[in-house]
């Protein structure tokens, strides 16, 4: 059987999809994590339960490499009445900045 260079390039993209797919749900978990983590720790609750993915941008790593940096953001209540917004970043599945409103 011979590979085309058509079935080649496609089983190439989808390898990297699948690649990508997985790292991004491995930073949304890392992120879910953190939000709860932080609002736990500043006595705050979590809104909604789960992060929302804001952006994504390619950035330099701490090896100096270029990294995918996430951003995601969460509501969160320290009364039930106000409602605030935080975000997260994750670059390379590790935690680059957590802020709070």
């Amino acid at each position: 059987m011979e590979l085309s260079w058509g079935l080649l390039l496609l089983t190439a993209a989808m390898g990297a999809f699948a690649l990508f797919w997985n790292d991004t749900l491995a930073a949304r978990d890392i992120a879910n994590a953190v939000a709860r983590e932080t609002c736990a720790s500043t006595g705050a609750a979590l809104l909604g339960g789960t992060v929302a993915f804001r952006s994504l941008r390619i950035a330099r790593g701490d090896d100096g490499r270029p990294a995918l940096e996430r951003t995601y953001l969460f509501d969160y209540s320290y009364d039930g009445v106000e409602v605030r917004q935080g975000f997260i970043v994750v670059r390379a599945r590790r935690v680059d900045s957590v802020g709070l409103q």
